[in-house]
């Protein structure tokens, strides 16, 4: 019996015992990122990934390493899981993993099965069927109906997997720039309207349900949040005017409920008076985002080049907020690891975790399943009352460009202690470090995340090419370098 079915087996009392022995991570941060495990690390998850790729070319939502014939795929894939599969692909290719000619059959495999998918005002519906590129109108093994959705920020990332693809396949570029040439951005655009701000945002709808063409009735209003992708591939090609940037929020405005009351004060920033709101946490300035989530703040980066072009807004943000998500795992809920994002329960299911207090929403993503939440001016709750806390390998390398050693030493601490490491494969999705029970799951999006930090660490720069040229540099690059965060 390994050390993961034991501590499943023995249950919370005896995992707590089992698990107050193992050194924090922090003990081994003095040892430097070794390329040659990085490396490693890289090959395997590509393997994954792969085992996730069908014979029509999609890559699956994720796969199960518990069932029989494992890994075994699952039927459903959406178009972030589409783009991970491209961008993993190419990445494989400049670190040596595939070679060239591997790299572009794969391409242009799923390249033809994305000119299959059925299309809505240029963009791609939610749910598809990954083993033939049908729509799912029913979800797999329950038979919920399923309503075809538009999803702002799912297509934000299909077109940066394909825009990574173009950009390293000379050959496919025509054929990628005729299935981007109908994605409008204004679709989701809300125009500002200042004589009624709440209805006219400024801003991005979440989507759009095609069976009626009803649009959600929230938009993306924070910036520090994964869907700001979407709003630089709009404001770079042109269809979102460069203002949208400045209607998003730092923080809620002061006056409106949120998970803490904002420092800050108003700025005007070509022409447009901006709430330039912060957080607290642990005497650290931060910018927050939604939920408090690892990946809300720092997949972007792994593609635009933030830190780089706006090293004292941006970068100074990201740094902070790994530091509060270290301090959250390490000192505050003493889990003896950390890394939280939406990711995963290993028992069963999906659940978004972070850190409650990085995030504007009033009982945002907590660290554990059970959900225990802080509030601001109140006292921290016991670190005993973080029950079945859950961290996620791919929050760790999402770290790596901010704390390198200690996010490699917090990946070795889930591999030794748990088992969370599958050869030839990677890291399981999360771990519930307070009983040991390991995900039998690896999903799509969380391995694309660990494959593009890897590549970015491994060859800084792989996978940015698309996003520091054209519209990127003319458009996006400017408005980074005039942002004055509050921090």
């Amino acid at each position: 019996m390994d050390r993961r079915t034991f501590l499943t087996a023995a249950g919370t009392g005896a995992a707590a015992l089992s698990l107050g022995a193992v050194s924090a991570p922090s003990a081994h941060a003095a040892t430097p990122p070794d390329p040659r495990l990085l490396h490693h690390w890289f090959r395997d998850t590509y393997r994954s990934l792969e085992a996730m790729t069908t014979d029509f070319g999609l890559v699956t939502d994720k796969i199960d390493l518990s069932a029989p014939g494992a890994p075994a795929q699952s039927i459903q894939t959406s178009p972030t899981n589409i783009g991970c599969g491209l961008w993993s692909t190419v990445a494989a290719a400049g670190l040596g993993v595939i070679g060239e000619a591997a790299m572009i059959r794969s391409l242009t495999r799923t390249v033809a099965a994305v000119e299959k998918l059925e299309r809505h005002h240029g963009f791609w519906l939610n749910w598809y069927d990954a083993h033939d590129g049908s729509v799912l109108t029913q979800w797999p093994g329950t038979g919920d109906p399923v309503r075809p959705f538009l999803s702002s920020v799912d297509n934000a990332w299909l077109v940066t997997g394909l825009r990574i693809a173009a950009d390293a396949a000379p050959t496919l570029r025509a054929r990628i720039g005729r299935i981007l040439a109908t994605a409008d951005w204004s679709y989701f655009y809300t125009p500002y309207d200042p004589a009624d701000p709440v209805a006219g945002p400024g801003q991005l709808r979440g989507g759009v349900w095609t069976d009626t063409e009803e649009p959600t009735p929230h938009h993306y209003g924070a910036l520090n949040t994964e869907p700001r992708m979407a709003s630089y591939l709009g404001i770079a090609d042109g269809s979102l005017p460069g203002d949208h940037y400045w209607h998003l929020l730092r923080t809620m405005l002061p006056e409106h409920e949120q998970e803490q009351s904002p420092g800050g004060g108003y700025v005007t920033v070509d022409g447009v008076r901006v709430w330039n709101g912060h957080y607290t946490h642990r005497g650290r300035k931060v910018v927050p985002t939604w939920g408090g989530s690892m990946f809300e703040a720092l997949m972007v980066p792994l593609f635009v080049p933030e830190p780089e072009w706006s090293p004292r807004a941006w970068g100074l943000t990201h740094h902070r907020y790994v530091r509060a998500q270290i301090d959250h795992g390490l000192r505050e809920a003493e889990y003896g690891y950390w890394g939280f994002s939406p990711s995963n329960v290993p028992e069963g299911g999906y659940q978004e975790y972070g850190v409650d207090a990085l995030g504007m929403a009033v009982d945002g993503y907590a660290s554990n399943t059970d959900r225990t939440h802080t509030t601001d001016g109140e006292p921290l709750p016991a670190p005993s009352a973080f029950t079945n806390g859950v961290v996620t390998p791919h929050a760790s390398f999402l770290a790596l460009p901010y704390a390198g050693r200690e996010a490699v030493a917090n990946l070795r601490a889930l591999e030794r202690d748990f088992g969370a490491y599958e050869d030839g494969l990677g890291f399981r999705d999360s771990v519930n470090v307070s009983t040991g029970r390991v995900s039998d799951f690896m999903l799509a999006l969380d391995q694309g995340m660990v494959i593009a930090a890897l590549a970015q660490q491994l060859r800084p720069g792989l996978l940015q090419r698309p996003f520091r040229t054209g519209g990127f540099r003319a458009r996006v690059r400017p408005l980074l370098a005039k942002e004055r965060f509050s921090i």
